[in-house]
Formats: C-alpha cells, sequence, structure tokens
C-alpha cells in the first residue's frame, strides 16, 4: 500500500470560507477517483506553532493508483486551488513496512 500525506498552511489572507471549501473539494476526490482506497481530511485541531492548517491522508493499493490519482484532472484542479491559497505545502509518499 501507498500512502499519501498532504498538508496545508494556508496564507494570512485566505477566509475560513476559502478553508471550507479547500477541505470539502479535497474530501469529494474520494468519491470521483476509484484508485483512493481511503482518504481522511481536516483541519488542525490543536493549533501547536509547528502545525499545519490542513492535512490529508490518502491511502492507495500502489503507486500506479498514486499516479493515476495525481495525474487526475479533478485532482490537479484541488491541488492547484490548495497551491493557490496556501503559504506552504510538504507532502511525505510511502510504502507501508510490509511492503505491499
Amino acid at each position: 500500500m501507498f500512502t499519501h500525506i498532504v498538508c496545508w498552511r494556508y496564507k494570512a489572507s485566505t477566509t475560513e470560507a476559502e478553508r471550507s471549501e479547500h477541505i470539502a473539494a479535497l474530501r469529494a476526490l474520494g468519491a470521483v477517483i476509484e484508485d483512493i482506497v481511503s482518504l481522511s481530511v481536516g483541519a488542525d485541531v490543536l493549533h501547536l506553532e509547528r502545525s499545519f492548517d490542513t492535512g490529508l491522508v490518502a491511502v492507495f493499493r500502489d503507486k500506479s493508483g498514486l499516479d493515476r490519482y495525481t495525474d487526475h484532472p479533478e485532482h490537479m484542479r484541488v491541488a492547484s486551488f490548495g497551491k493557490s491559497i496556501a503559504d506552504t505545502v510538504v507532502s511525505v509518499d510511502m510504502v507501508s513496512e510490509d511492503g505491499s
């Protein structure tokens, strides 16, 4: 399994409506992109100095599923929106320890 983790730190000018729209659009990807095995998206609740504002964890069966997700037009649209309202976007892509 491949796990894809992304975190966004929004610009100070990003409105609550834009934050909510971004989270809703990210969550909607699960219904649109069939390669997603599981998807979790949410806003940070601790608000620590090191915290990001929103996080996504998506799981795929294999790298080809992650690749199709990455190239999917709806993902590209949502990713572009996220980049436009964020100061910083970070990601980690990893294979589960069992290698599956």
